[in-house]
């Protein structure tokens, strides 16, 4: 079947002499992973290389078989232009880091168009900001509600966060629950927008901490959720 859809390209992968594996999260479909025959080597060919890199936004033509097999784009056109998202380097370690989460995360085929304009608005707002530090921290709590593990947020002045349940009670019941700073930053970040993110002040220790108490919750609710290699780089960027 023939599909119009916008996507979100989550990786690239070089395959033989000059063709490219892409995952790409769209609004029609999910997860899908496309076959770009020749994209390398061509200079005369409908696709550039370049409009494949990671968290790019596209308008796109494709043939979708479905039932897990690759797909063939047949036209393709960048739907968003970003300013800087992949030439400034901070920005690039975070794009990296982003999109080892999402292909670490997201599995699912078929149709979620909540978290594709989630995904969406966010690399844009992503590329428009000039203090990017927490960025990832705050993108990471909010995608946890689109991948259906948020935090209870209802019952809020209690002390201790319980990663495995996600709720907040008052007392630690298992190995897994936290208090202190991070039961702090956690509550002030949960009633954050991205326009206010530099209102939340930390230093790289305790942004350091805060990221591996995400990871860790992701781990215990995603089944065969891998660290991201490209985190040694972001601590080191944000150190």
């Amino acid at each position: 079947m023939l599909i119009h859809t916008k996507a979100i390209v989550i990786s690239a992968l070089k395959y033989g002499e000059a063709d490219l594996i892409v995952k790409a999260f769209t609004l029609s479909d999910g997860l899908c992973t496309y076959m770009l025959k020749g994209v390398l080597k061509s200079k005369k060919g409908r696709f550039k290389a370049s409009m494949f890199q990671s968290l790019t936004q596209l308008e796109i033509v494709a043939n979708h078989r479905g039932g897990g097999k690759m797909e063939y784009i047949k036209e393709a056109k960048v739907s968003v232009s970003y300013i800087n998202l992949h030439t400034h380097p901070v920005k690039q370690a975070m794009t990296m880091f982003l999109a080892e989460m999402l292909r670490n995360t997201i599995h699912e085929e078929g149709s979620n168009e909540p978290l594709f304009r989630y995904l969406e608005y966010s690399f844009q707002v992503l590329d428009n900001l000039d203090k990017i530090a927490n960025f990832h921290l705050l993108f990471l709590l909010n995608l946890t509600r689109y991948l259906g593990f948020q935090p209870e947020t209802g019952i809020q002045d209690l002390p201790v966060f319980n990663l495995l349940d996600g709720v907040f009670q008052d007392f630690s019941s298992n190995d897994y629950c936290i208090e202190g700073k991070n039961v702090v930053l956690l509550k002030s970040l949960l009633g954050t927008d991205f326009d206010a993110l530099h209102n939340i002040k930390m230093n790289q220790t305790s942004r350091n901490d805060f990221l591996n108490m995400l990871l860790l919750y992701y781990e215990l609710h995603i089944e065969g959720f891998r660290k991201p290699k490209s985190l040694s780089v972001l601590n080191e960027i944000f150190g």
